[in-house]
């Protein structure tokens, strides 16, 4: 975690902590397992403990964060079987919320696509990939105004994105090709409209993740 320590002459807040902690999450530099001490968060921003707590708690509804009796608070650890259900519901859920998505998607929207689409085929940085890719789907998603669909897609998001991470790095380069293809599928379908079709390729797009990774018992250990 880069942020420097020291305490400043005002107290932080609890959305500055949980950004300062959701993105040592999502960048992997918290890994699943790991434990969070809120006097070393609160020592280390300057904070008291109380927005510590509070930021813990936002964290805690967004799935990157979860509190066990007696022990505070870690990032989870899911076993291979939680994975597995947790593709299954993003499988079921991601392409009802592309559906809702795509008639509010306008122009501009496609052409914010095309270019995050050209970055992530330009790139060859895997965090930064991670960066683009989860830009690139929350994009097709923005026009779902259901907030109850879109939570649910952004924890199931979050909770995965160790093991996002774990595939990539799986596949290398080499398997790059077949990420674009599908981004392009789904791109496709999302400028002519076709919830049919988005919805059959980003089903198949989640579902060959989930199947790669239950190749890869190691990424669970």
């Amino acid at each position: 975690m880069s942020e420097t320590s020291g305490t400043p002459s005002t107290d932080i807040g609890s959305t500055r902590v949980a950004a300062y902690l959701r993105e040592a999450i999502l960048s992997g530099e918290l890994k699943p397992g790991d434990r969070i001490r809120q006097e070393d968060i609160a020592e280390r921003l300057g904070a008291s403990r109380l927005p510590v707590r509070e930021a813990l708690r936002m964290l805690e509804a967004e799935g990157l964060t979860e509190h066990e009796a007696r022990k505070g608070a870690r990032v989870p650890r899911l076993s291979q079987h939680e994975v597995d259900v947790v593709y299954r519901m993003r499988e079921r859920l991601e392409p009802l919320a592309l559906a809702e998505s795509m008639p509010r998607l306008g122009p501009d929207d496609h052409a914010q696509l095309e270019e995050l689409q050209r970055r992530i085929e330009d790139n060859e940085d895997l965090e930064k990939f991670l960066d683009l890719d989860r830009e690139f789907h929350m994009l097709t998603y923005s026009g779902c105004h259901l907030d109850p669909l879109m939570t649910s897609v952004t924890r199931l998001w979050n909770s995965t994105q160790h093991h996002r991470r774990a595939y990539v790095a799986l596949g290398g380069r080499s398997r790059m090709w077949v990420v674009n293809s599908e981004h392009r599928l789904i791109l496709d379908a999302v400028v002519r409209r076709d919830p049919d079709d988005g919805e059959r390729f980003l089903g198949g797009h989640i579902r060959r993740t989930r199947i790669e990774l239950s190749h890869h018992p190691e990424v669970f250990g």
